[in-house]
């Protein structure tokens, strides 16, 4: 989602994103610039810097801290996208956008540890906007009208659902496309929170792929690699690809050195809005921001 935002605003304003950095190896507030690593800001940052190199990726544990550091060092910033941070009550937000899947929406879902939520329920009448993620792709009206009913949205709350949408693979070093033959055996690297989505995908484009799963944000050592080629390797089919998530790639890209002959490829997403509302989603957000006005300090 935060990609899908600067897509939308990157070519309008000067934008940028400010994440916790989640594990990674450094400390405090940071700028990405042309030698950060995946290691210096984390994986989600590290794909935001580079799929966009023209916009400002920041990290910092403590948003409160982060954006006037950022705001000091960028001053021409004017629209900052704070990742995950809809729980962090620090910052007031001018809006507040709430994601929940839909196969754990937050209505039937517990707060940390019993289930996944990071906030109580009742903070939901917080955000301006509720987007239910990763539907399928025949989600029917009935469906739709009876997770909205499910959500009970005040009446000045929008919701909008969305479904993960693929892109064409593409190496992880060169860019250049592939196309996923069904007689393409693949071996899937993956290192994410929910690996099921990337897995149902891979059942309509391939017939045979083995897996080498990962805990989310693992950051991968030589050991790793050594089983990744012993695994590739023992595959006996002639057409075989090694296919990852972008999150994983940014962390795999510091092994360029020992993975340039294997064919390692990215498998891109992002989010459709679904039942034709991309055009209502887009407006309220590009409203929001020309007719916001900084609030006036006592």
């Amino acid at each position: 989602m935060v990609e899908y935002l600067v897509r939308l605003l990157k070519d309008r304003f000067k934008v940028a994103t400010l994440s916790r950095g989640y594990k990674r190896k450094t400390e405090g507030f940071a700028i990405a610039d042309i030698h950060t690593t995946a290691l210096d800001i984390g994986d989600e940052p590290m794909q935001f810097h580079k799929k966009f190199p023209d916009i400002t990726v920041a990290v910092a544990e403590e948003r409160l801290v982060g954006v006037p550091q950022l705001l000091h060092g960028k001053p021409e910033t004017e629209v900052i996208i704070l990742d995950d941070a809809f729980q962090h009550r620090q910052i007031k937000a001018g809006f507040n956008i709430l994601l929940t899947e839909y196969k754990n929406l937050f209505t039937r879902d517990f707060i940390l540890p019993a289930g996944d939520l990071r906030d109580v329920k009742s903070s939901a009448s917080r955000a301006d906007m509720i987007i239910v993620t990763k539907c399928k792709s025949h989600l029917s009206d009935e469906e739709r009208e009876k997770i909205i009913k499910e959500i009970n949205p005040l009446a000045r709350q929008h919701v909008f659902f969305t479904k993960i949408e693929y892109g064409s693979p593409y190496h992880l070093f060169t860019k250049e496309q592939k196309f996923l033959a069904p007689e393409t055996h693949i071996l899937l690297i993956c290192g994410i929170a929910n690996p099921k989505p990337i897995q149902e995908i891979l059942n309509t484009y391939s017939s045979t792929y083995d897996m080498i799963l990962f805990r989310d944000h693992h950051v991968f050592d030589i050991d790793d690699l050594k089983q990744i080629k012993r695994q590739y390797e023992q595959i006996e089919a002639k057409d075989k690809l090694i296919l990852t998530t972008e999150k994983d790639g940014v962390r795999l890209a510091k092994f360029e050195n020992e993975l340039k002959d294997l064919p390692v490829y990215v498998f891109p997403i992002k989010h459709k809005i679904m039942f034709g509302q991309e055009p209502e989603f887009e407006k309220l957000i590009l409203d929001f921001i020309s007719s916001f006005k900084k609030p006036v300090s006592n």
